[in-house]
C-alpha cells in the first residue's frame, strides 16, 4: 500500500480546506484501474499522530483484503471543525447542522473529478463507494439514497440515526430504492437507543426491498446488517468491523 496526501484541498461549496489521504493498492504499478471508496474522518484511518482516539488500522485491513484479491483506491477525507454540520443532512433541534448536501457536492463536483484525473480509477456508480461511522455513517446512508447516480455502494457503521429526530428514516421511506450494496452495523454496547434505531433501519430496508440472502440476484439491492456483540461507539470497534464491511462492498 502507498499513501499519498493532497494537502489543503479547497472546497468552493463549503469555503474551507482539508487534507485528503489516498491509499493506493500494492498492485497499483500494474496499470490496472480500481474502484474507489470515499471514507470520512480520514485522519483517523491509519496515522496515530492525527487520529482522535486510535486508528482504524486501515493498513492491515488493506493487506488482508489484497491477499483475497480485493483491492480499491481508498480516499480518506479529513474532517474539519465543522464536522457535525458537514455530515448532517438536516438540522437538529439541539445541534443545528444541515450542510451535508454542500459536503456531498464537494465530494462529487470537486474531489471526485480530481481523484479521477490523478489516479487510475473506475468511475461508474457501482465502483464508487462511500463509508463512514457515527455522523459519517449517517452521511453515507443519506448519500446512498439521495445521490444514487454517484454512490452505488455504502458502508454505514454505527449511524447517528437520532440526529434530526430520526429524519433519515423518513427520507429513506419516501425515496426510491437504489440498486447496489449497503452495509449497516451497530455494536450492542453503544446504548439501547442506538441499537433500537439500527434495528428500525434494518427492518425499513427489508421493507424497501433490500435482500439479505447472499444468493440473491446480482441486480438486487443487497444488504448486510451486523450487530457486533460487545461493540462500542469507538475507533477500536469500527476497526474490528472494517474488514468485513469492505469485503462485502468490494465483492
Amino acid at each position: 500500500m502507498t499513501k499519498r496526501t493532497l494537502e489543503r484541498v479547497f472546497s468552493p461549496q463549503l469555503r474551507n480546506r482539508r487534507n485528503v489521504d489516498i491509499y493506493l493498492p500494492w498492485s497499483y504499478p500494474s496499470g490496472l484501474r480500481y474502484p474507489v471508496i470515499y471514507m470520512q474522518d480520514g485522519q483517523n484511518l491509519s496515522d496515530p499522530s492525527t487520529a482522535f482516539a486510535g486508528t482504524w488500522d486501515l493498513d492491515g485491513t488493506i493487506e488482508r483484503l489484497a491477499e483475497r484479491g480485493l483491492e480499491a483506491i481508498i480516499v480518506g477525507v479529513h474532517n474539519t471543525e465543522d464536522r457535525l454540520s458537514e455530515y448532517s443532512p438536516f438540522p437538529d433541534r439541539r445541534h443545528g447542522g444541515g450542510d451535508a448536501d454542500a459536503y456531498l457536492a464537494f465530494l462529487d463536483d470537486t474531489l471526485k473529478p480530481r481523484i479521477d484525473r490523478l489516479f487510475r480509477t473506475r468511475q461508474g456508480r457501482d465502483e464508487t463507494m462511500i463509508l463512514g461511522s457515527s455522523m459519517g455513517g449517517l452521511l453515507s446512508l443519506y448519500a446512498y439514497f439521495t445521490y444514487p447516480s454517484v454512490f452505488g455502494r455504502a458502508g454505514v457503521m454505527s449511524p447517528s440515526i437520532w440526529f434530526g429526530q430520526g429524519a433519515i428514516l423518513d427520507v429513506i421511506a419516501r425515496t426510491r430504492t437504489p440498486r447496489g450494496r449497503l452495509y449497516v452495523d451497530a455494536g450492542t454496547q453503544e446504548g439501547a437507543g442506538t441499537l433500537r434505531d439500527a434495528r428500525a433501519l434494518g427492518r425499513l430496508l427489508v421493507r424497501k426491498g433490500f435482500v439479505r440472502n447472499r444468493r440473491s440476484p446480482r441486480a438486487a439491492s443487497r444488504l448486510r446488517y451486523i450487530e457486533d456483540h460487545g461493540g462500542r461507539h469507538n475507533e477500536a470497534s469500527w476497526a474490528r468491523r472494517l474488514e468485513g464491511a469492505l469485503e462485502f462492498l468490494l465483492a
